[in-house]
């Protein structure tokens, strides 16, 4: 009896181990609580929004790239019908190739040492795509002025580091229009408010290259 006196009784018992359950059922509850906050996608500790921000700031740190600078576009073959520098053989021949296309090549670049850029303009043929009229168009004024023409077939002309450089295809009796014999190459300087020779090359084609006829096959034995 003296056991029973100082311990516990069976109802103090019952309620102490009902207490304990309870605060275990209570931190089991917080636990899984705490551990949905960390996994799962609405939880204060979710990083998800937090990383798309940091993409996004540094996406937007990044310079938008530049546009490339694209040169004044003139309309070239009214240029060349309305040029009274043109032949009349040059303007018969402009005309299009397929529904509006005109057989004209055009480039832009400091050849005059003019403010604007000047205009290299190049007439073709539609068949055979050779060069019939080769011209230069420099700004003055605000209009177009021929300051270049070059109508001896085939001819075509470019822009080289500030040269311009004439191309004249040279054919012997017989040649096909895509294979001449030689070709002169000369290059013009700006100078004085006019363009002057500063050389010239002249190239031989050889026309053994590519006319060597094909061996027969060797029968199937």
């Amino acid at each position: 009896m003296r056991g029973l006196t100082v311990g516990r009784s069976p109802g103090e018992a019952r309620k102490s181990v009902q207490a304990a359950s309870t605060a275990l059922a209570v931190f089991v509850a917080l636990g899984v609580s705490l551990s949905g906050c960390g996994a799962g996608g609405t939880g204060a500790r979710d990083e998800g929004p937090a990383h798309a921000d940091t993409v996004g700031g540094a996406a937007s740190s990044t310079p938008a790239a530049s546009p490339s600078k694209v040169p004044d576009r003139v309309d070239a073959v009214r240029l060349v019908k309305t040029d009274p520098a043109v032949s009349a053989e040059v303007k018969r021949e402009l005309k299009p190739c397929v529904a509006d296309q005109y057989p004209v090549d055009v480039s832009y670049g400091k050849l005059t040492g003019g403010s604007a850029e000047d205009v290299v303009v190049n007439v073709l043929t539609c068949g055979d795509a050779v060069g019939v009229g080769s011209y230069v168009y420099r700004e003055e004024g605000g209009a177009y002025q021929n300051v270049f023409k070059a109508e001896e077939p085939p001819v075509y002309a470019e822009i080289d580091r500030g040269d311009l450089v004439v191309t004249k295809q040279v054919y012997e009796k017989g040649d096909p229009v895509s294979s001449p014999s030689a070709e002169n190459v000369i290059t013009y300087r700006w100078a004085s408010n006019r363009f002057t020779e500063e050389y010239r090359t002249h190239n031989d084609y050889s026309n053994a290259v590519g006319s060597a006829p094909s061996p027969a096959p060797e029968p199937d034995s």
